[in-house]
């Protein structure tokens, strides 16, 4: 049987699978992909948190939540940070930034013209699904700057590890590494 991880989100009930990562760490995994009913509580937890003028994720996970944290707010846009350079994105711009725990190699995020636009002059909300080193954090704080907008709101469903003595985040529950 395959270890579980109890974790309770503001009032919703989660078993995330314990995953041993290639540097030998185990994590509780954190998977919105798939889960609606999951996505759409944490979604509008974090917009009852959210105070910003539009909101920024990176592409894969945090997309589902940001959509969710937009629609309660009615925003009509909330920009993308991909982590490769579409075709669309000729007149974007980009950053670099270290590995985060998952991917343990340097990233790159993306930004498009159109989202840039977005976020120009904006007080930004940064969501995503889980904060652990704080880099994939790092690489959107950048593009959010490097884009004119002014980072005002870190949110989070998870804090992972020391990134739940931060006091720059906000999140909803907390998963140790293990």
């Amino acid at each position: 049987m395959n270890e579980v991880f109890k974790l309770d989100i503001v009032g919703f009930n989660a078993e995330l699978p314990i995953l041993t990562l290639p540097s030998g760490i185990k994590i509780a995994f954190f998977n919105l992909h798939g889960a609606q009913e999951m996505t759409e509580h944490c979604g509008k937890a974090l917009a009852k948190l959210c105070t910003a003028d539009v909101i920024i994720t990176a592409e894969s996970k945090g997309l589902q939540l940001a959509h969710v944290v937009a629609r309660e707010l009615n925003m009509p846009f909330y920009a993308v940070a991909r982590k490769s350079k579409k075709l669309y994105m000729q007149d974007g711009i980009n950053v670099s930034y270290g590995s985060s725990i998952t991917t343990g190699k340097a990233q790159e995020l993306f930004l498009s013209k159109h989202d840039i636009d977005i976020i120009k002059g904006k007080k930004v909300a940064i969501v995503d699904d889980v904060i652990s080193t704080g880099e994939s954090l790092k690489g959107l704080e950048a593009l959010v700057e490097k884009a004119g907008g002014i980072v005002y709101e870190k949110l989070f469903v998870l804090a992972e590890g020391d990134s739940k003595d931060r006091d720059d985040v906000k999140y909803l529950a907390t998963i140790p590494l293990l």
